[in-house]
């Protein structure tokens, strides 16, 4: 009886992580999207910005989004 309750428990946490890690991921490689082309969305405030200070943030968010996919892919917690 125990057993069950800590095999769905450990269930229920791995499907949570897999949901925040996917979540995270979308948004930060969705914020990497928006600083790679926002010139070309005729965003103002992010177009303006230092052309180097812009693509390293993007190529940082480019990297840690594609890490949180990699771990919600692997899902090995």
């Amino acid at each position: 009886m125990e057993n069950n309750y800590e095999n769905n428990r450990r269930k229920s946490y791995i499907t949570m992580r897999m949901v925040y890690d996917f979540t995270m991921a979308g948004l930060i490689l969705g914020v990497s999207v928006i600083f790679f082309f926002g010139d070309r969305f005729s965003l103002p405030v992010i177009g303006d910005l230092d052309p180097v200070l812009r693509f390293s943030f993007a190529g940082l968010c480019l990297l840690y989004g594609s890490f949180r996919l990699y771990r919600g892919i692997k899902h090995d917690y």
